[in-house]
């Protein structure tokens, strides 16, 4: 009965989306007993995806699980205008926001992970954090997409813990209104935890900020990866249940 909004069918580019390809996702997501989920690729590889084909196969799988159509979009401060214009591309059910650039720099890219030798970490968690406060303040998305990114090659603030750096964001995204997904594809990463910690979670909980659940997958094998290990750290946070969308409108799913 669990979700998963976060599922790249085309990878970075890897991937041709034909009906066979996407199928197979279905059908890794049906065996896992996932009953929603969402295909949200990344906003430069979304032309990648026939959305004819996407309605024909949410169509035809109607009665095995529910297929949301969503896109996840690289936040980037002072690109406001053109991230509207992505949202518009499509008649998406739900848009995810993420940081995966510090400044220019693609803190967690494998070929730029020595940035993290020559900076301060405190001052990568700070910047991260203001620049994930700016995402939330521009009210463009709907889910905070893998909250603390920044810790992914196991790096740790010295000067004070790591949820500290987040806890304006969090100020933030109750104000807004927005969800944050607890995102797996941290247990497969060298940090080698969810996204979020445990700690920003159960501060997520305290302020009844509203989760749901994605895999990050980029394959038909890691479909649904990890999200029951996701979903027992929502509930001993104090979760019950998880919220879905449809055309940007909250749906509460009982897990």
């Amino acid at each position: 009965m669990l979700i998963d909004y976060h599922v790249h069918a085309l990878a970075h580019g890897e991937y041709e989306a034909d009906q066979a390809w996407l199928s197979s996702f279905v059908d890794q997501a049906c065996r896992m007993g996932i009953i929603e989920m969402g295909f949200s690729e990344h906003d430069e590889f979304m032309a990648g995806l026939d959305l004819n084909l996407f309605q024909m196969l949410k169509i035809e799988r109607q009665h095995d699980i529910a297929l949301r159509l969503g896109i996840e979009i690289d936040y980037i401060p002072g690109m406001e205008k053109e991230i509207t214009g992505k949202l518009s591309q499509a008649d998406f059910d739900y848009s995810i926001g993420s940081v995966h650039y510090i400044d220019g720099w693609a803190f967690d890219h494998p070929d730029y992970k020595q940035g993290y030798d020559d900076r301060d970490i405190d001052e990568i968690y700070l910047r991260y954090a203001q620049i994930l406060t700016q995402m939330v303040s521009s009210r463009l998305f709907d889910i905070v997409g893998h909250i603390d990114l920044v810790k992914i090659w196991g790096h740790r603030p010295q000067r004070k813990n790591a949820a500290d750096y987040f806890f304006p964001v969090l100020q933030e995204i109750k104000r807004t209104g927005m969800v944050v997904e607890i995102n797996s594809a941290g247990l497969r990463k060298p940090v080698g935890e969810l996204y979020p910690a445990s700690d920003l979670l159960a501060m997520l909980y305290d302020l009844d900020i509203p989760i749901t659940l994605g895999s990050d997958a980029h394959h038909p094998q890691q479909m649904g990866e990890g999200l029951e290990k996701a979903w027992a750290a929502a509930r001993r946070a104090g979760y019950r249940c998880v919220t879905g969308f449809e055309k940007h409108r909250h749906v509460i799913i009982p897990v």
